[in-house]
Parts: structure tokens; C-alpha cells; sequence
């Protein structure tokens, strides 16, 4: 079996306008453990120190890290600092990706003498309308060109993985965070965030199960050119519910399914379920984060950083 070992950097800093007197934070910094993923050290820097911290788990299985202020403070730097380790993720079996489409929809229905298996049960939360995708007949006229009658639901959804890489373009300047999916779907363009929700938006409306997956992916500098410290971003792309199998990742801004070089650090229904970084703030005025993140491969880190020894201890908790 393959595996890959990679470093990941994500620095977060904020200046603030005013004085903040006191604050809540949430951060999801943490990868998960899969049976693919392994987290191997993980570091979280906070400066300046917390009045209070504590880690939990959330509704959907990711870690977060509570983070609770009370005194005045004028900056606040997170920096998330972790090993992991990536094996070959699981492919659905022959059985498994055989199985049309209308057939997974109808399984998923609620029917008063239907008993749910545990699986499908999970399944039923990604179902619905969220807080930023909604289920419209848009989407689903969209998503017909793939779902055609009796198609593998496994061959459909890469269908419309690839129609989405198709149809819509790469823009950083078209959307902000919170822009409408509707907005993104009608521009057709956006980032990797716009075209999750537009992927899941499609899943939705045609009946399926879809969760928004989040983390960081490996970057490949232009050739000849070496890797850029915090030239890179944090990652978003889409899982599907197959029954008999779990959940296909699919990524539609790369038009491919995430293997080797997709980190995960958790999922939810849609972005606000996993935001890196939420709070809520006394004073402040106005801020906006400075963020850096750098994905290094094991075989490349002593190159980047040298030794290591220094990086590490002024993230030493």
C-alpha cells in the first residue's frame, strides 16, 4: 500500500483596529483520523495566551478548540502546525458502483415503516437544504446531463464532477466567503469553496446525500520553480453517499478524485459547518486575516526549512 507523509503550516493573524475586550473563538485546525489519515504530531500556537481552552468534538466527528479571551489584546496569531500521513483511500467495489442512482434517492426517502441502517441514518443529514446550499429545480435541471435514467450513481457523480471542472472557471476575484451559491451558479465562476456547494447544491436537489469536505491540498510549483512558503490555501471539495461503501470524494475544481494529495480536516454540511476560524468579538473595529499556509511533502521539509528544531519549538504549547 502507498503512503505519503506531509507538513502542513497554517498561519492566521489579525490586527485589530481597536482594542478587543473580550472574545470566543472556534478553530477546526485539527486533521481527523481516518483509516487513510493518520495525524501524526499537532502543534496549535496561540499568542497571545487564552484566558481559556478546551477541545471537543463536534456533531459530525471534527475536533475543535475552544479559545476564550478576557483581556484587552490589539492582535491574535494562530499558527496550526501538523504531520500526517496518507494511505490509498478505499474505491467503491464492482457491486457498489453498479448501483443506479434512482435506487440510492429512493433509499434514502423517509417512509413511516422504514427502518434506516446506521449508515443511511448518517446519510439523511446531507440531504437536506443548509445554511449556504440550497435544493432548487435549477440544480437538478443542471445535474440531468449526468444523472440520466438508470446510470451508476459512482459514474453519474464523476459525470458531474467533470461538468462543473467544464462549464465553470477558476476566478479568486468573482466570489467572497458568504457569497449566495446561486450567485456563483449564474457567474459560472468562483474558487474550490463555490464549486462544492454548487456540486452538493446539484447532489441535493436530485435527491442524494452530499457533505462539504474541508482541508488542504498539494500544490506543484511551476517547473523549475521552487516551493513558495505560504504560497498555498486551504482546500475544499465534496463526498457523495454510495451505500455498501461510505462516502466518494470527489473534487470538482480539479476534476478528479482526492487520493494521495488531499489532507482532511473535517466536513460538514455546507462551509459554516467547518470554518477554520469563527468568533465572536467585543471591540476590534475592523480586521481582516492574514493567512499563509504552506503543504510540504516529507521528502522536500529539510530543504524549505532546514533542520526543523527552531520552527518546532516556538510551537511547542
Amino acid at each position: 500500500m502507498t503512503f505519503v507523509r506531509y507538513h502542513v503550516r497554517h498561519e492566521t493573524l489579525y490586527h485589530y483596529d481597536q482594542v478587543v475586550g473580550e472574545s470566543h473563538h472556534l478553530l477546526r485546525l485539527t486533521p481527523r483520523a481516518l483509516p487513510w489519515q493518520r495525524n501524526l504530531e499537532h502543534h496549535l500556537a496561540i499568542s497571545p495566551d487564552p484566558s481559556a481552552r478546551r477541545s471537543f468534538l463536534d456533531c459530525f466527528g471534527n475536533r475543535i478548540t475552544k479559545i476564550h479571551f478576557t483581556g484587552d489584546h490589539d492582535y491574535l496569531e494562530i499558527i496550526s502546525e501538523f504531520w500526517v500521513e496518507l494511505r490509498d483511500r478505499p474505491k467503491p467495489s464492482a457491486t457498489a458502483a453498479k448501483v443506479p442512482w434512482e435506487s440510492v434517492r429512493d433509499s434514502l426517502r423517509y417512509r413511516a415503516d422504514r427502518t434506516f441502517s446506521p449508515a443511511h441514518l448518517e446519510a439523511t443529514a446531507f440531504r437536506f437544504v443548509s445554511t449556504n446550499v440550497p435544493i432548487d429545480s435549477q440544480y437538478a435541471a443542471y445535474a440531468r446531463e449526468a444523472f440520466l435514467p438508470g446510470r451508476p450513481l459512482v459514474e453519474a457523480a464523476d459525470a458531474l464532477m467533470r461538468m462543473i471542472h467544464r462549464d465553470f472557471r477558476f476566478d479568486a476575484t468573482a466570489t467572497e466567503t458568504f457569497t449566495p451559491v446561486e450567485q456563483a451558479f449564474k457567474a459560472r465562476r468562483g474558487v474550490c469553496q463555490d464549486f462544492s456547494h454548487i456540486m452538493i447544491a446539484c447532489l441535493r436537489s436530485v435527491g442524494l446525500a452530499a457533505r462539504y469536505m474541508s482541508g488542504y491540498i498539494l500544490t506543484h510549483p511551476p517547473e523549475g520553480k521552487e516551493r513558495l512558503v505560504g504560497a498555498d490555501a486551504t482546500h475544499a471539495w465534496v463526498a457523495v453517499f454510495v451505500p455498501d461503501f461510505g462516502w466518494l470524494e470527489l473534487d470538482p475544481t480539479n476534476a478528479l478524485r482526492p487520493d494521495l494529495e488531499h489532507i482532511t480536516l473535517g466536513w460538514g454540511r455546507d462551509f459554516s459547518d467547518i470554518t477554520p476560524m469563527r468568533g465572536v468579538l467585543l471591540g476590534g473595529g475592523d480586521h481582516e486575516p492574514e493567512i499563509a499556509v504552506t503543504v510540504v511533502p516529507e521528502e522536500e521539509f529539510a530543504s524549505l526549512y532546514g533542520d526543523g528544531e527552531t520552527y518546532l519549538e516556538e510551537l511547542s504549547p
